[in-house]
């Protein structure tokens, strides 16, 4: 017997992406019961409102997960490590927007345009993750044309906005561009370097191999949500000072030759993602226009005219919906929907 309403936790609920989360619960009408929101001790205390109802924020602990049914996690990857596993001992299915669970073979990581297959699998450990808001945008587009071409190699070259790290990074770039313009002192406490005007090639720690962090997730979670570990990924990930919304310059390489204008006709007919690809006028995606969108926008289609089978794209998207809130929300509706 299926239930009517789902009892929801949010953790990291004060965060950009817990924000989000109450709010897309709302605006898609999920049949929430009870909500709980949760948060470290110092976000505890703060008031979010959720259907027209105040909710104060408490702090998440051990016995936080009793009699909740779905938890939407967004807490920092640390936090998830420890708390996911005690939600989902207790019956909750964790849906966690942190790397801590990504690359687990029991974990199924999903975007629900490419792989909600796979969300069946969400048994084995109680907890689904969500993948990293790059990858997200880029497969949703490249999948379909997998399907049709195969794509043999992706070459990634992504312009990231500061609300992919927080809060308080886009405090800091609105902060240092009031400085900026009013000859003070700029202050850089969340990046290494100033961001406001600026690029920073940077974004997660440097490995031993020369790549970050968020390089390598691209890589190898691209490999595992498109289910073929033969696709060769490689990245180079930029923080870029814009506010909402990441970009990402894209070259494929399919073993099948396909042309430009198959591809937007592949692209026009794919769940979730939107073509503006009309550059004589002006017309392609920008991340302006990409804010508080659910769609993922591409254009600038065109054949890599260096190789036989080779199409340039370029992607964007809404980092804080689809790239993390609005995906984890897809997939608790699938999760109702289906499995639970």
């Amino acid at each position: 017997m299926k239930k009517e309403k789902y009892n929801v936790v949010v953790g990291g609920a004060t965060g950009a992406v817990g924000n989000e989360m109450v709010s897309i619960l709302e605006e898609r009408n999920f049949p929430v019961g009870e909500l709980k929101l949760l948060a470290s001790p110092r976000g505890a205390g703060t008031k979010i409102e959720f259907k027209g109802k105040e909710y104060t924020v408490g702090v998440m602990k051990e016995d936080s997960f009793e009699g909740m049914d779905i938890g939407l996690f967004s807490p920092g990857a640390s936090v998830s490590q420890k708390f996911a596993p005690i939600a989902a001992k207790a019956g909750c299915v964790v849906i966690d927007n942190t790397s801590a669970f990504r690359m687990d073979p029991d974990v199924p990581l999903v975007v629900p345009e490419v792989n909600a297959h796979a969300i069946a699998n969400y048994y084995k450990k109680n907890i689904i993750s969500n993948p990293n808001c790059s990858t997200i945008q880029m497969v949703v587009v490249l999948k379909p044309i997998h399907d049709v071409a195969r794509i043999k190699r992706v070459v990634v070259s992504t312009y990231q906005s500061v609300s992919g790290t927080g809060k308080r990074a886009i405090k800091e770039l609105e902060n240092q561009v009031l400085a900026i313009y009013n000859q003070q002192e700029i202050k850089c406490e969340v990046y290494p370097h100033q961001i406001a005007f600026n690029c920073l090639p940077h974004i997660d720690v440097f490995l031993e191999n020369g790549y970050t962090k968020e390089e390598m997730k691209m890589v190898h979670e691209t490999k595992k949500i498109m289910e073929d570990d033969s696709i060769r990924v490689t990245a180079t990930t930029v923080r870029v000072p814009v506010f909402y919304g990441h970009s990402e310059s894209v070259n494929i390489e399919t073993e099948k030759k396909i042309t430009a204008e198959e591809v937007r006709e592949i692209l026009s007919k794919a769940p979730g993602v939107v073509v503006v690809d009309d550059p004589k006028n002006a017309q392609y995606p920008l991340a302006i226009y990409a804010a508080g969108k659910d769609e993922t926008f591409v254009g600038r289609i065109r054949e890599d005219e260096s190789i036989p089978n080779g199409i340039n794209l370029w992607i964007v998207a809404d980092n804080i919906r689809k790239g993390a809130a609005l995906n984890a929300v897809q997939i608790a509706e699938i999760l109702i929907q289906k499995y639970l």
